[in-house]
Protein backbone atom coordinates (compact mmCIF):
# COMPACT_ATOMS: atom_id res chain seq x y z
CA UNK A 1 0.00 0.00 0.00
CA UNK A 2 1.72 3.36 -1.01
CA UNK A 3 1.74 5.82 1.17
CA UNK A 4 -0.18 9.04 1.24
CA UNK A 5 1.35 12.02 -0.65
CA UNK A 6 2.44 14.49 2.40
CA UNK A 7 2.21 18.52 0.90
CA UNK A 8 4.29 20.50 2.13
CA UNK A 9 3.11 23.26 3.86
CA UNK A 10 3.76 26.83 2.19
CA UNK A 11 5.33 28.73 4.44
CA UNK A 12 3.47 31.58 5.62
CA UNK A 13 5.77 34.70 4.02
CA UNK A 14 4.45 33.31 0.44
CA UNK A 15 0.98 33.95 1.00
CA UNK A 16 -0.55 36.26 -0.96
CA UNK A 17 -0.99 39.53 1.13
CA UNK A 18 -4.24 41.76 1.45
CA UNK A 19 -5.43 43.76 -1.03
CA UNK A 20 -6.29 47.91 -0.54
CA UNK A 21 -8.13 49.89 -2.79
CA UNK A 22 -7.95 53.73 -2.75
CA UNK A 23 -10.13 55.50 -4.69
CA UNK A 24 -9.93 59.57 -5.47
CA UNK A 25 -13.30 60.83 -6.61
CA UNK A 26 -12.12 64.00 -8.02
CA UNK A 27 -14.05 67.34 -10.32
CA UNK A 28 -12.56 65.94 -13.63
CA UNK A 29 -11.54 62.24 -12.51
CA UNK A 30 -12.12 59.09 -11.08
CA UNK A 31 -9.16 57.06 -10.08
CA UNK A 32 -8.22 53.60 -8.62
CA UNK A 33 -5.27 51.54 -7.77
CA UNK A 34 -5.08 48.21 -5.86
CA UNK A 35 -2.24 46.70 -4.21
CA UNK A 36 -1.10 44.67 -2.23
CA UNK A 37 1.93 45.37 0.29
CA UNK A 38 5.54 44.89 -1.14
CA UNK A 39 8.37 45.68 1.78
CA UNK A 40 8.08 48.93 2.62
CA UNK A 41 6.00 49.76 -0.39
CA UNK A 42 3.06 48.25 -2.08
CA UNK A 43 2.86 46.83 -5.90
CA UNK A 44 -0.35 47.72 -8.03
CA UNK A 45 -2.20 44.50 -9.18
CA UNK A 46 -5.82 46.43 -10.70
CA UNK A 47 -5.95 50.25 -11.69
CA UNK A 48 -8.85 52.40 -12.68
CA UNK A 49 -9.05 56.28 -14.35
CA UNK A 50 -11.77 57.74 -16.10
CA UNK A 51 -12.76 61.22 -17.13
CA UNK A 52 -16.38 61.91 -15.59
CA UNK A 53 -16.38 66.29 -15.12
CA UNK A 54 -18.07 65.51 -12.40
CA UNK A 55 -17.67 69.40 -11.64
CA UNK A 56 -19.40 70.22 -15.26
CA UNK A 57 -21.61 73.12 -14.54
CA UNK A 58 -21.14 73.64 -10.28
CA UNK A 59 -19.52 76.68 -10.65
CA UNK A 60 -22.51 78.25 -12.22
CA UNK A 61 -25.19 76.10 -10.88
CA UNK A 62 -23.99 75.27 -7.14
CA UNK A 63 -24.89 71.66 -8.01
CA UNK A 64 -23.71 68.42 -8.99
CA UNK A 65 -25.80 68.06 -12.35
CA UNK A 66 -27.46 64.98 -13.36
CA UNK A 67 -25.64 63.90 -16.46
CA UNK A 68 -22.41 64.16 -14.19
CA UNK A 69 -23.38 62.14 -11.28
CA UNK A 70 -24.50 59.36 -14.06
CA UNK A 71 -21.16 59.19 -15.40
CA UNK A 72 -19.53 58.97 -11.85
CA UNK A 73 -22.40 55.98 -10.62
CA UNK A 74 -20.76 54.38 -14.05
CA UNK A 75 -17.46 54.83 -13.25
CA UNK A 76 -17.82 53.69 -9.43
CA UNK A 77 -19.57 51.02 -10.46
CA UNK A 78 -16.51 49.47 -12.52
CA UNK A 79 -14.64 50.05 -9.25
CA UNK A 80 -17.01 48.46 -7.62
CA UNK A 81 -16.40 45.23 -9.65
CA UNK A 82 -12.65 45.23 -9.42
CA UNK A 83 -12.84 45.43 -5.79
CA UNK A 84 -15.58 42.42 -5.64
CA UNK A 85 -12.69 40.66 -8.28
CA UNK A 86 -9.67 41.17 -6.12
CA UNK A 87 -11.00 40.35 -2.54
CA UNK A 88 -9.89 43.71 -1.47
CA UNK A 89 -9.68 43.80 2.25
CA UNK A 90 -9.73 47.08 2.92
CA UNK A 91 -10.80 50.39 1.07
CA UNK A 92 -10.11 53.62 1.93
CA UNK A 93 -12.22 56.43 -0.58
CA UNK A 94 -11.84 60.18 -0.70
CA UNK A 95 -14.10 63.12 -2.92
CA UNK A 96 -12.58 66.44 -2.93
CA UNK A 97 -13.52 69.98 -4.23
CA UNK A 98 -16.54 69.44 -5.98
CA UNK A 99 -18.25 67.05 -3.53
CA UNK A 100 -16.97 70.13 -1.25
CA UNK A 101 -18.69 72.50 -3.25
CA UNK A 102 -21.70 71.18 -4.40
CA UNK A 103 -25.07 71.55 -2.29
CA UNK A 104 -25.92 68.43 -2.86
CA UNK A 105 -22.30 66.62 -2.14
CA UNK A 106 -23.80 64.43 0.66
CA UNK A 107 -26.34 62.92 -0.78
CA UNK A 108 -24.74 62.30 -3.68
CA UNK A 109 -22.19 60.33 -1.44
CA UNK A 110 -25.27 58.72 0.13
CA UNK A 111 -26.63 57.49 -3.28
CA UNK A 112 -23.09 56.16 -4.29
CA UNK A 113 -22.98 53.91 -1.05
CA UNK A 114 -26.38 53.05 -1.89
CA UNK A 115 -26.15 52.14 -5.84
CA UNK A 116 -22.25 50.93 -5.40
CA UNK A 117 -21.68 49.84 -1.46
CA UNK A 118 -18.65 52.08 -2.03
CA UNK A 119 -18.49 54.36 0.88
CA UNK A 120 -16.51 57.99 0.12
CA UNK A 121 -15.78 60.59 2.62
CA UNK A 122 -14.99 64.23 1.57
CA UNK A 123 -12.03 65.29 2.68
CA UNK A 124 -10.61 69.22 3.51
CA UNK A 125 -7.78 70.94 1.44
CA UNK A 126 -5.40 70.14 3.96
CA UNK A 127 -6.30 66.21 4.56
CA UNK A 128 -6.17 66.20 0.58
CA UNK A 129 -2.78 67.93 0.88
CA UNK A 130 -1.56 65.71 3.42
CA UNK A 131 -2.25 62.75 1.53
CA UNK A 132 -1.14 64.21 -1.57
CA UNK A 133 2.48 64.19 0.29
CA UNK A 134 2.62 61.25 1.80
CA UNK A 135 2.22 60.16 -2.13
CA UNK A 136 5.02 61.95 -3.41
CA UNK A 137 7.40 62.37 -1.09
CA UNK A 138 9.44 59.92 -2.90
CA UNK A 139 10.06 62.61 -5.71
CA UNK A 140 10.99 65.47 -3.37
CA UNK A 141 14.33 66.79 -3.41
CA UNK A 142 16.06 66.39 -0.32
CA UNK A 143 19.19 68.41 -1.12
CA UNK A 144 16.65 71.93 -0.97
CA UNK A 145 15.94 72.38 3.16
CA UNK A 146 12.44 73.98 1.62
CA UNK A 147 9.88 72.50 -1.22
CA UNK A 148 6.29 73.42 -2.55
CA UNK A 149 4.18 70.75 -3.87
CA UNK A 150 1.29 72.40 -6.49
CA UNK A 151 -1.20 70.31 -7.54
CA UNK A 152 -3.65 71.54 -10.69
CA UNK A 153 -7.08 70.01 -9.84
CA UNK A 154 -10.49 70.55 -12.08
CA UNK A 155 -12.40 72.57 -9.52
CA UNK A 156 -9.41 73.69 -7.44
CA UNK A 157 -5.38 74.41 -7.32
CA UNK A 158 -3.58 73.16 -3.46
CA UNK A 159 -0.16 74.71 -2.77
CA UNK A 160 1.62 72.56 -0.40
CA UNK A 161 4.45 74.36 1.79
CA UNK A 162 7.51 71.80 3.10
CA UNK A 163 10.40 72.09 4.91
CA UNK A 164 12.84 69.41 5.15
CA UNK A 165 15.48 68.02 6.90
CA UNK A 166 18.31 64.52 6.72
CA UNK A 167 16.70 61.83 8.11
CA UNK A 168 13.38 63.09 8.87
CA UNK A 169 9.86 63.12 6.92
CA UNK A 170 8.48 66.00 5.08
CA UNK A 171 7.17 68.54 7.42
CA UNK A 172 4.23 70.56 6.54
CA UNK A 173 4.48 74.35 7.12
CA UNK A 174 1.34 75.69 5.41
CA UNK A 175 -1.70 74.46 3.02
CA UNK A 176 -3.08 76.73 0.37
CA UNK A 177 -6.16 76.35 -1.60
CA UNK A 178 -7.71 78.18 -4.24
CA UNK A 179 -11.19 77.22 -5.50
CA UNK A 180 -10.20 77.70 -9.51
CA UNK A 181 -9.21 74.46 -11.61
CA UNK A 182 -9.01 73.72 -15.14
CA UNK A 183 -12.87 72.64 -15.21
CA UNK A 184 -13.58 75.71 -13.40
CA UNK A 185 -11.28 78.07 -15.64
CA UNK A 186 -12.15 76.60 -19.04
CA UNK A 187 -15.86 76.58 -18.56
CA UNK A 188 -15.15 80.37 -17.64
CA UNK A 189 -12.97 81.41 -20.45
CA UNK A 190 -13.67 79.06 -23.31
CA UNK A 191 -12.03 75.65 -24.67
CA UNK A 192 -10.45 76.51 -28.24
CA UNK A 193 -7.92 79.68 -28.90
CA UNK A 194 -7.88 81.59 -25.81
CA UNK A 195 -7.52 85.45 -26.61
CA UNK A 196 -4.35 86.74 -25.24
CA UNK A 197 -6.35 89.29 -22.37
CA UNK A 198 -8.27 86.85 -21.50
CA UNK A 199 -5.24 84.18 -21.04
CA UNK A 200 -3.96 87.28 -18.87
CA UNK A 201 -6.81 87.56 -16.64
CA UNK A 202 -6.61 83.73 -15.84
CA UNK A 203 -3.01 84.16 -15.41
CA UNK A 204 -3.50 87.10 -13.13
CA UNK A 205 -6.58 85.60 -10.93
CA UNK A 206 -4.60 82.68 -10.03
CA UNK A 207 -1.86 84.53 -8.99
CA UNK A 208 -4.02 87.44 -6.98
CA UNK A 209 -4.93 84.22 -4.99
CA UNK A 210 -1.33 83.31 -4.36
CA UNK A 211 0.05 86.72 -3.24
CA UNK A 212 -1.26 86.61 0.27
CA UNK A 213 0.34 82.70 1.09
CA UNK A 214 3.59 84.14 -0.62
CA UNK A 215 3.78 87.30 1.87
CA UNK A 216 2.04 84.89 4.86
CA UNK A 217 5.64 82.54 4.58
CA UNK A 218 8.61 84.76 2.93
CA UNK A 219 8.01 82.08 0.03
CA UNK A 220 9.90 84.66 -2.38
CA UNK A 221 12.65 85.85 -0.72
CA UNK A 222 13.30 81.60 -0.22
CA UNK A 223 12.82 81.30 -3.93
CA UNK A 224 15.84 84.05 -4.61
CA UNK A 225 17.79 82.44 -2.49
CA UNK A 226 17.84 79.34 -3.98
CA UNK A 227 16.31 77.26 -1.17
CA UNK A 228 12.68 75.87 -2.85
CA UNK A 229 12.05 72.70 -4.91
CA UNK A 230 9.13 72.79 -6.81
CA UNK A 231 6.88 69.61 -7.73
CA UNK A 232 4.04 69.33 -9.61
CA UNK A 233 1.30 66.72 -9.26
CA UNK A 234 -1.61 67.01 -11.62
CA UNK A 235 -2.83 65.69 -15.65
CA UNK A 236 -1.68 69.39 -16.56
CA UNK A 237 2.05 68.87 -15.00
CA UNK A 238 2.34 64.99 -16.89
CA UNK A 239 0.77 65.95 -19.88
CA UNK A 240 3.68 68.80 -20.11
CA UNK A 241 6.23 66.13 -19.29
CA UNK A 242 5.12 64.10 -22.31
CA UNK A 243 5.00 67.07 -24.58
CA UNK A 244 8.57 68.10 -23.12
CA UNK A 245 9.82 64.56 -24.21
CA UNK A 246 8.19 64.55 -27.57
CA UNK A 247 6.37 60.86 -26.09
CA UNK A 248 4.17 59.68 -29.42
CA UNK A 249 2.54 57.66 -26.53
CA UNK A 250 2.41 58.64 -22.99
CA UNK A 251 5.31 56.33 -20.66
CA UNK A 252 4.72 56.87 -16.82
CA UNK A 253 8.11 55.53 -16.43
CA UNK A 254 9.37 58.41 -18.71
CA UNK A 255 7.31 61.06 -17.26
CA UNK A 256 7.14 60.45 -13.37
CA UNK A 257 10.08 62.22 -11.40
CA UNK A 258 11.15 63.82 -14.44
CA UNK A 259 12.83 67.55 -14.29
CA UNK A 260 11.43 70.28 -16.54
CA UNK A 261 13.02 73.84 -16.83
CA UNK A 262 10.95 76.51 -16.74
CA UNK A 263 12.42 77.97 -20.53
CA UNK A 264 11.13 75.00 -21.84
CA UNK A 265 7.74 75.04 -19.83
CA UNK A 266 7.16 78.10 -21.41
CA UNK A 267 8.08 77.28 -24.89
CA UNK A 268 5.59 74.55 -24.41
CA UNK A 269 2.92 76.50 -22.93
CA UNK A 270 2.88 79.21 -26.37
CA UNK A 271 2.85 76.18 -27.94
CA UNK A 272 -0.29 74.56 -26.46
CA UNK A 273 -1.85 78.47 -26.41
CA UNK A 274 -1.37 78.53 -30.33
CA UNK A 275 -3.43 75.25 -30.94
CA UNK A 276 -6.64 75.27 -32.24
CA UNK A 277 -9.11 72.21 -30.45
CA UNK A 278 -8.91 69.29 -32.87
CA UNK A 279 -5.14 69.82 -32.70
CA UNK A 280 -4.79 69.49 -29.32
CA UNK A 281 -7.27 66.76 -29.12
CA UNK A 282 -5.10 64.54 -32.30
CA UNK A 283 -1.67 65.17 -29.76
CA UNK A 284 -1.18 61.44 -28.45
CA UNK A 285 -0.04 63.12 -25.00
CA UNK A 286 -2.89 65.36 -25.00
CA UNK A 287 -5.70 63.73 -26.23
CA UNK A 288 -9.78 64.66 -26.48
CA UNK A 289 -10.61 64.41 -22.75
CA UNK A 290 -7.74 66.94 -21.91
CA UNK A 291 -7.75 69.11 -24.86
CA UNK A 292 -10.31 71.53 -23.96
CA UNK A 293 -9.14 71.85 -20.61
CA UNK A 294 -5.02 72.34 -21.73
CA UNK A 295 -4.92 75.84 -21.80
CA UNK A 296 -6.68 76.60 -18.60
CA UNK A 297 -4.08 74.17 -16.36
CA UNK A 298 -1.48 76.37 -18.36
CA UNK A 299 -2.81 79.68 -17.46
CA UNK A 300 -2.59 77.66 -13.16
CA UNK A 301 1.25 76.36 -13.68
CA UNK A 302 2.11 80.01 -15.58
CA UNK A 303 0.88 82.03 -12.57
CA UNK A 304 2.58 79.35 -10.09
CA UNK A 305 5.91 79.70 -12.49
CA UNK A 306 5.91 83.68 -12.54
CA UNK A 307 5.25 84.04 -8.73
CA UNK A 308 7.99 81.36 -7.82
CA UNK A 309 10.60 81.21 -10.20
CA UNK A 310 12.37 78.29 -9.02
CA UNK A 311 13.54 77.52 -12.63
CA UNK A 312 12.69 73.85 -12.93
CA UNK A 313 9.10 71.68 -12.19
CA UNK A 314 9.58 68.14 -11.44
CA UNK A 315 6.68 65.89 -12.54
CA UNK A 316 4.99 63.79 -10.23
CA UNK A 317 2.25 61.00 -11.80
CA UNK A 318 1.33 60.31 -8.42
CA UNK A 319 -0.20 61.97 -5.61
CA UNK A 320 -3.06 61.04 -3.29
CA UNK A 321 -4.08 57.29 -4.52
CA UNK A 322 -0.29 56.35 -3.62
CA UNK A 323 -1.09 58.76 -0.19
CA UNK A 324 -3.80 56.43 0.78
CA UNK A 325 -2.23 53.20 -0.17
CA UNK A 326 1.08 53.86 2.19
CA UNK A 327 -1.67 55.67 5.34
CA UNK A 328 -3.45 52.62 5.00
CA UNK A 329 -0.69 49.94 4.90
CA UNK A 330 0.85 52.31 7.14
CA UNK A 331 -1.97 51.75 9.72
CA UNK A 332 -2.70 55.04 9.34
CA UNK A 333 -5.29 57.53 8.35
Amino acid sequence: MTSPVRRRPRPRGDAPKAACAALDLGTNNCRMLVARPSGRSFKVIDSFSRVIRLGEGLSATGRLGEAAIGRALEALGVCAAKIRRRRVARIRGVATEACRRAVNGASFLERIERQTGIVLETVSPREEARLTLAGVAPLLDAALPLAMIVDIGGGSTEVTWIAQSPGRAPRTLGVLSIPSGVVTLAERHGTGLIAADAYAEMVAGIDAGLAPFDAEHGIAGEVAAGRVHMLGTSGTVTMLGGLHLGLELYDRSRVDGLDIDFDSIHAIVGRLRGMDLESRAAHPCIGRQRADLAVAGCAILEALCRRWPVGRLRVADRGIREGLLMSMMGDGR
